[in-house]
């Protein structure tokens, strides 16, 4: 019961850092980044595409039901692609949402260090 207290504090704390201006959030819509490098997410796509057309090997590769070991040397490497594209996204967070709310001050930094806490969390699993 204490642990779900805890998450829903946490929770509320990013979406009051949310409706404080840390990307761009109006209500129901989605929140959108403070900026993105263009260098960034071409590389981002570009990933995304390379990892689908694996993703689709995979399951070619278990319909075929080919050697396990083989399939799972492939997960690993999807799984990397996934982790290589959290990290750039989790650099450009840092970049520039989080020292845009570190230079609006403390009203606004705090809410943002609770957020990027409760990210690194997440992303480290």
């Amino acid at each position: 019961m204490e642990r779900q207290r805890t998450k829903s504090r946490a929770r509320a704390r990013i979406s009051e850092s949310a409706d404080r201006g840390f990307g761009s959030h109006d209500g129901n819509l989605p929140k959108h980044a403070v900026a993105v490098d263009p260098e960034t997410k071409a590389a981002n796509i570009r990933r995304l595409r390379r990892l689908e057309g694996q993703i689709r090997g995979l399951q070619k590769m278990v319909e075929e039901d080919r050697y396990c070991p083989d399939i799972m040397v492939q997960i690993s490497a999807a799984q990397e692609a996934l982790r290589t594209v959290g990290r750039e996204l989790m650099r450009n967070h840092l970049r520039h949402c989080v020292t845009k709310g570190v230079i609006e001050g403390p009203n606004q930094a705090n809410p943002m260090f609770d957020e990027l806490l409760e990210l690194i969390y997440k992303h480290s699993r």
